[in-house]
């Protein structure tokens, strides 16, 4: 879409590529300064751009947890919010992943969740207290318990999304 200011023609999806080929550039480890080089910017430019999208700061958070009846108002509430990775489960479809899948697949899945939630810093685990201690035990980064049970826990639990975000907002600080 070309848009006219003052005397000038501004082309709109210009502009969309060139922010995307940026903030991808930056997320693969490029320095605001090698963009602003190849690009013709100044890396000032490439810093203001950033601050304008810029959600939070801190930690890479990780949200995990099951068996939770409100798992679309959660991760909607962690997207917003900037947390990187959200995995949450109510009871049945917890039952449904180790249904579908064999013994060796269902491992290799628990596996590679583990090995991406080692990437965070934080991981924000909400389930029974025997869970909460699992992931403790497994993770070597700090992890913060949200209890909503002791285990087994058989039903779904709603957990109030406002506690959760205050938790994932404080670690910003």
């Amino acid at each position: 879409m070309l848009l006219r200011i003052g005397d000038k023609i501004v082309n709109r999806e210009k502009i969309y590529k060139a922010v995307d080929e940026i903030l991808e550039m930056r997320s693969q480890g490029y320095s605001q300064q090698e963009i602003a080089n190849k690009i013709g910017l100044d890396r000032t430019a490439i810093s203001r751009l950033e601050t304008l999208g810029e959600v939070r700061k801190g930690s890479r958070i990780a949200l995990v947890g099951h068996p939770i009846t409100n798992c679309d108002e959660l991760s909607a509430m962690a997207g917003q919010e900037g947390v990187e990775f959200c995995f949450l489960l109510s009871e049945k479809e917890r039952w449904q992943v180790v249904q579908s899948i064999s013994g060796l697949e269902l491992f290799n899945k628990i596996m590679e969740i583990v090995g991406a939630l080692r990437t965070y810093d934080v991981v924000i685990f909400i389930g029974s207290n025997k869970w909460i201690k699992l992931a403790e035990t497994l993770l070597d980064k700090e992890v913060i318990g949200v209890k909503i049970g002791e285990s087994p826990i058989a039903d779904d639990k709603y957990v109030n999304v406002e506690e959760i975000r205050s938790i994932i907002k404080n670690l910003q600080s």
